[in-house]
């Protein structure tokens, strides 16, 4: 059986608004549903551990999907999200393939954990395929290859884009917007359409561009496993 590490988010702050962020419900659930109907072993972990934040705004009804539903009705699943590992407990090598859900939690805290990035640099290193989703390509951040480039320099890569950031009018709140931080560090970033499902692969780095992307991009991590 094939194990994979879900990281989410521990932070729950949206910049000094007096909002609530974290994680984004969607972008949890389809993937997780799409690893556990494939018999895929998956373990969760954020930075402290226990019940990560969930995005307030991603629990609204008009945000709901077949997969938030079917999580919502899923006692196991509900149980096993509020015991999250230390992420710095971690072993890579207990792991086939690594995913990472976004949310605007984690370009607060994961983006900058140095477990987070050491677990990141490992995985690419190794060749296990590493997703990233919405937010959450924020994380490669301040990775680096072996020779100390950025991560993402060279490889092709999506995420969050910026008008989908201005779209919900958090431009000037977040610490730094994902597309312009991936395409700084050397990406060669490309996007589809504004919350329409779009992934990009280069090598067994997996990035999606929005919560519509993914399950998409966990299904390229079992493209990937197999």
């Amino acid at each position: 059986m094939k194990n994979v590490l879900i990281v989410l988010t521990s932070h729950d702050q949206l910049g000094n608004t007096g909002l609530k962020t974290g994680f984004w419900l969607e972008e949890f659930a389809a993937p997780y549903y799409v690893f556990k109907d494939a018999g895929l072993n998956i373990t969760l972990a954020s930075p402290k551990g226990g019940q990560p934040p969930l995005d307030p705004k991603s629990d609204e009804p008009d945000f709901q999907t077949e997969a938030t539903h079917r999580f919502r009705a899923d006692a196991a699943a509900v149980t096993h999200l509020a015991s999250t590992l230390r992420l710095a407990d971690i072993r890579l090598a207990d792991f086939d393939a690594v995913f990472y859900p976004g949310g605007h939690g984690p370009l607060w805290d994961l983006a900058e954990d140095p477990h987070s990035i050491a677990l990141i640099e490992a995985a690419v290193a190794a060749g296990k395929p590493l997703g990233t989703v919405c937010h959450a390509p924020g994380v490669l951040r301040h990775t680096k290859n072996a020779d100390g480039t950025p991560l993402v320099q060279g490889r092709r890569v999506t995420g969050f884009t910026n008008t989908e950031e201005e779209a919900v009018q958090l431009t000037k709140v977040v610490p730094f917007l994902v597309e312009d931080m991936l395409q700084a560090n050397g990406g060669h970033y490309s996007k589809g359409p504004d919350w329409a499902p779009y992934a990009v692969v280069d090598g067994t780095l997996i990035t999606g561009q929005n919560p519509a992307s993914s399950e998409l991009v966990a299904q390229k991590i079992l493209l990937a496993l197999s």
